[in-house]
């Protein structure tokens, strides 16, 4: 059996609105489970980002909770992209999640506790 933390690591990611007036920088948990980031309601408060609708998410426990969700630019790895983020609750840890690793062509080596690169997909048709 092996340890339930095994392969959980966590990185670091810089957080702005789309319009990339400042920067900050957030320590998240990678979680493959999950599919959109979530950042501190203060977090996203602070950098002027604005709610742009709610959307509802199935939590681990199996209920399903509406959250707001906005626009924010990630920056990682010297790439910047712009991704649908998470108001997360009142004290909510940071978390990244497979729709923005995905942007980034990138995935999680939980062996090595890094992202990895990865190439895209476009799988319907080979002769693209």
């Amino acid at each position: 059996m092996r340890a339930k933390n095994m392969g959980t690591f966590t990185v670091s990611v810089q957080v702005a609105d789309p319009q990339r007036r400042q920067f900050v920088e957030v320590e998240a948990p990678v979680d493959t489970g999950a599919s959109h980031i979530v950042l501190p309601r203060a977090v996203l408060r602070g950098l002027a980002i604005e709610a742009v609708g709610r959307v509802s998410f199935q939590l681990a426990d199996e209920r399903v909770v509406d959250y707001e969700v906005g626009e924010a630019r990630i920056r990682s790895d010297g790439r910047e992209r712009t991704t649908l983020v998470v108001f997360g609750p009142e004290g909510a840890t940071p978390l990244l999640a497979v729709t923005t690793l995905d942007l980034f062509n990138m995935d999680a080596d939980p062996v090595k506790r890094r992202l990895a690169p990865v190439p895209a997909l476009l799988k319907k048709d080979s002769t693209v």
